[in-house]
């Protein structure tokens, strides 16, 4: 099985980048007069979801801050879902868009909620790699579980 070394591996932060470049494309033929309103919504909320994966998994030595930041990664993307119905109401994606990102945004749901599940199995590392150096750091206890599996089996309950 292939393991998650960083966020970057784990497949729901993928998923929640493709979602946000998606979402940012469409965005830009959104009338000019949602520019501070639904398009800024929208772009910062599927990009938030992201973010905040990325944050979670730098918290990933003290549990609850983990599921917290997975919490609130699952809270912008149910926000995501509610300014895409925006976006279909006012006629600026089509109705395949909104099916399909509405889909991508319950697949990261699902995902996330078997992240938190499982969070015992991502935190229970304590070997992590720097983002800085690129190498190992940190020390594993004997009897530790392995690195955070990036697969699906993982990720979904």
């Amino acid at each position: 099985m292939k393991h998650a070394n960083s966020f970057q591996d784990l497949e729901v932060y993928q998923l929640a980048r493709r979602l946000a470049q998606e979402i940012f494309e469409a965005s830009k033929t959104f009338s000019s007069a949602e520019m501070y309103s639904l398009t800024d919504q929208i772009r910062r909320l599927s990009r938030s979801v992201g973010a905040q994966i990325a944050e979670a998994w730098g918290k990933r030595r003290y549990e609850k801050h983990f599921v917290s930041k997975l919490t609130d990664a699952d809270g912008e993307q149910m926000e995501t879902q509610h300014w895409i119905e925006v976006a279909s109401d006012c006629l600026y994606i089509t109705p395949q868009q909104q099916e399909q990102w509405l889909e991508l945004c319950a697949s990261i749901g699902r995902r996330l909620h078997g992240m938190t599940e499982k969070a015992d199995r991502f935190c229970s590392v304590t070997d992590y790699w720097s983002p800085i150096t690129g190498q190992k750091m940190g020390h594993r206890s004997q009897g530790q579980q392995t690195p955070a599996e990036s697969n699906e089996e993982l990720e979904e309950v």
